[in-house]
């Protein structure tokens, strides 16, 4: 009995501790972010650093909001991510439903292909894709971003949204088809009702693929009217020279509307990733 007390007494401080250094690690670099954000140049430059700034200031925001176009690709970066959220839930959840819910010939050769597409590098595609781009005359503009970005947020949402779809009981599909309903109307009225969770779930790692995408942005648009805040942020870079302060107050404005997009959607999260939207 003593030694079953001092078992749950270890795991616990073990449990804690564990959650603990996670909590830490995840914070610890957005923590540094917001400090040096609201630092002087000298004290983000000071040796040795200081764990929080001695003098608070908002010169760093106020460069990046009134002394360059960072709000502008703020602005581009996020009617793309909407632009491709949108399509591709629609896209997965119309590919998704017939290989999870119907019988065809190929069906497991069409699941292997989605999941080809979800796992191949995106690093590998952007010579592909810039050619593609660039005959259709694309280039350098918010739709070739688009365009590009669904090429692995498709597959990504599709596969996605076949594990979900599996979980769901397929008695209800068939009392839909018996009532006179459509496969589609199957899909629109009974499926994504229940498939909610699951969907937000799918829309919001879509949006946040399209919103945190790096090398396609920097290599497929280049003027300040198209480029979005990633693309912006290396602006900031300049040979061996980073302007610290305003690159980590720029860093903090992108950030917040993903904060607040998954806090308000947050209980669809838990729920779809609980529900076992994310199971092959």
């Amino acid at each position: 009995m003593v030694r079953s007390k001092s078992e749950k007494t270890a795991r616990r401080i073990f449990t804690t501790l564990g959650v603990g250094f996670s909590v830490i690690w995840a914070l610890a670099p957005i923590y540094w972010v917001v400090v040096t954000s609201l630092k002087t140049s000298r004290e983000i430059y000071a040796y040795p650093p200081t764990l929080y700034p001695h003098k608070l200031t908002w010169s760093n925001f106020e460069a990046s909001i009134w002394g360059s176009q960072f709000i502008r690709y703020v602005w581009n970066s996020a009617q793309v991510a909407v632009a491709v959220t949108v399509i591709s839930a629609v896209v997965g959840a119309l590919a998704a439903y017939p290989v999870a819910r119907m019988r065809f010939k190929g069906k497991a050769i069409a699941a292997r292909t989605i999941v080809t597409a979800y796992l191949l590098p995106p690093s590998l595609l952007f010579i592909p894709l810039f050619l593609v781009l660039q005959s259709m005359g694309l280039m350098n503009t918010k739709t070739g971003l688009v365009v590009a970005y669904l090429t692995f947020t498709v597959p990504f949402c599709t596969w996605m949204l076949i594990g979900y779809f599996r979980t769901i009981p397929a008695e209800l599909d068939e009392a839909a088809r018996m009532d006179g309903a459509s496969r589609l109307q199957t899909l629109l009225k009974v499926i994504l009702p229940i498939a909610t969770p699951g969907f937000a779930v799918v829309a919001l790692f879509a949006f946040t693929h399209a919103w945190n995408e790096f090398l396609y942005a920097l290599v497929f648009v280049h003027s300040n009217e198209t480029k979005t805040f990633t693309a912006g942020l290396n602006g900031l870079i300049m040979g061996d020279t980073f302007i610290w302060g305003q690159l980590m107050a720029s860093s903090v404005i992108a950030i917040i509307p993903i904060l607040v997009i998954y806090i308000v959607a947050q209980r669809y999260i838990v729920e779809g990733l609980a529900a076992g939207s994310v199971k092959g």
